[in-house]
């Protein structure tokens, strides 16, 4: 018995091939770009590949001092930078400081051995979106990534107690969120949970000048620094859950 074989080119429509790069495309919006600040060579390049894992996540340089770093985010532009505290030629406070008071829009996620509560309260008054230790999980460094990429803030399980007890050890000393006024209080909790002034003024039917104006207040009553300080006591004084 013969048995004919056709032979056959398989093609690919036009259509098909369209909607596979659209696919790529979409992928690639959404994907994360993160600079690394880490001195360590070994640390750096396990970061990197760790990193390059993660479909969601990819890296756009790296840099092993505080001042290229710096430099590095005016450049590359990266939605998040992965900061360690302890970098040479500007440490990361500095860094930190820098790169939130030229492109705000940057998240910064503090990765470092430091959990005693002055290196934890200098990175968040410096403007820091996350604080993760380096011997935490990878888990827990992801879910700082990406949380962080949303706009909310986040504190490592195993730091957050620190935090917890640096505010109630000061209880006697700061003021209680009790001198807010209501419209001050929903503010506070919104901005807490990541909201944008724009948001919170559509949720609250205010303007932004108004919700600017409630903001400000009540961290000058409250005596607070910025969004980040903000975000720490309500979850210090559980106003909000993390």
């Amino acid at each position: 018995m013969k048995f004919l074989v056709h032979h056959c080119r398989l093609t690919v429509s036009p259509e098909l091939t369209r909607a596979c790069n659209d696919r790529r495309h979409r992928l690639a919006k959404i994907r994360q770009r993160i600079l690394i600040a880490e001195d360590q060579t070994i640390m750096r390049d396990g970061l990197q590949a760790l990193l390059a894992s993660e479909p969601d996540f990819e890296v756009v340089g790296a840099t092993a001092a505080g001042e290229p770093a710096v430099r590095e985010a005016s450049t590359l532009h990266p939605d998040i930078v992965l900061m360690d505290m302890s970098i040479p030629r500007t440490n990361g406070i500095g860094a930190i400081t820098r790169i939130k008071r030229e492109q705000p829009e940057i998240k910064v996620v503090v990765l470092t051995f430091h959990k005693e509560d002055k290196f934890i309260q200098a990175a968040l008054q410096a403007g820091a979106d996350a604080y993760v230790l380096k011997n935490d999980s990878r888990e827990e460094l992801f879910a700082a990534l990406r949380i962080s990429g949303t706009g909310r803030h986040y504190l490592s399980p195993s730091i957050l107690e620190h935090v917890i007890v640096g505010y109630l050890d000061r209880t006697t000393e700061s003021p209680s969120w009790e001198i807010l006024t209501n419209r001050e209080r929903e503010v506070m909790k919104l901005i807490a949970q990541g909201c944008r002034t724009k948001d919170i003024a559509a949720q609250l039917a205010l303007s932004p000048r108004t919700v600017e104006r409630h903001r400000t207040n009540l961290m000058k009553k409250l005596d607070l620094r910025n969004v980040s300080a903000v975000t720490t006591y309500a979850i210090a004084n559980g106003i909000i859950s993390q």
